[in-house]
């Protein structure tokens, strides 16, 4: 089996063109299930596999305290491996157990109040080249949405402040222009004329850059994000795209509609976009029962 699970490997490799760490983390799962059945059923030749090992396997690593994701991620790999060997004809398919995928926990994202907004956006506030940035990074993550990706991707070229707009490269490199607000616009303009060029830019293009001058990393940003959290005593697990979800929700809760929400996230389907109206129900229902047990309910 580990020889096969080699070759597998090898055909990743050449035949799917799968990153360096995609691969590797392919082959730690698939040995891991392969190291388990040896062990535990004495199989370790393709010839005596028949496939009744799989619902055990899970159950062990359920024992083990694994997250769904992880159970999910795992039998992604095995059975990526096992179709593998049936499509080489090494393994019949009648002797494969099938066993579903666990459904994952739908859990609702961290959302900031707008008062804990504020808070963090008066913390990047400063005297520095790095304090404006910071600042208007944020404005820009809340004000309109952005991801991650599309904010340390934006390029001056993509900027439209006469118009109020900027061009947004979202996922699958599909373009969307979004509106900025006159505080965004404001933080954008003199954060360019005043404030970048003291970054030394090494890069041209680039809008937001780091203290040597390079377009800015989002590991970097989520540093600083981090950094910033702890300065405004905000207590919440929280990161960029928390500025996200908490730009989507507080437009849902003022009456936004829905479909225009979904536009201006760039999001390919509305159920995606569907999912912060729980969220924002959920905020309701929290500070209704704040206020009740509270004993602050004035109606």
């Amino acid at each position: 089996m580990k020889r096969a699970l080699k070759e597998y490997v090898y055909y990743l490799r050449v035949n799917k063109n799968l990153s360096k760490n995609t691969i590797e983390a392919y082959e730690r799962d698939i040995m891991d299930y392969l190291d388990f059945i040896e062990v535990q059923y004495k199989i370790s030749k393709v010839r005596d596999y028949n496939g009744k090992y799989l619902h055990n396997y899970l159950s062990k690593l359920v024992r083990k305290g694994a997250s769904k994701s992880t159970e999910r991620r795992k039998l992604s790999a095995i059975n990526s491996f096992i179709n593998y060997l049936i499509n080489e004809e090494r393994i019949s398919s009648d002797k494969v157990e099938k066993v579903a995928s666990p459904k994952m926990e739908k859990k609702l994202p961290t959302v900031l109040t707008v008062d804990e907004v504020n808070n963090l956006i008066e913390a990047s506030k400063g005297p520095k080249p790095n304090d404006y940035r910071n600042y208007c990074m944020l404005e820009l993550l809340y004000g309109s949405g952005l991801r991650i990706s599309e904010l340390t991707s934006l390029n001056i070229g993509d900027i439209h402040l006469n118009q109020g707009l900027i061009n947004i490269f979202g996922k699958g490199s599909k373009e969307r222009i979004v509106p900025i607000n006159k505080e965004e616009g404001q933080a954008l303009k003199e954060y360019i004329l005043n404030y970048r060029l003291l970054f030394d830019p090494k890069d041209y293009d680039a809008v937001f850059l780091n203290k040597n001058g390079e377009r800015i990393s989002r590991i970097a940003v989520f540093k600083i994000i981090k950094e910033l959290a702890i300065k405004a005593n905000i207590n919440k697990e929280i990161s960029p795209h928390t500025l996200r979800h908490s730009f989507a929700t507080h437009l849902l809760e003022g009456g936004a509609d829905i479909m225009a929400v979904k536009e201006l996230l760039g999001h390919e389907d509305i159920s995606t976009t569907e999912h912060y109206t729980h969220v924002s129900k959920k905020t309701i229902f929290d500070k209704y029962d704040e206020i009740v047990n509270g004993g602050k309910n004035e109606i």
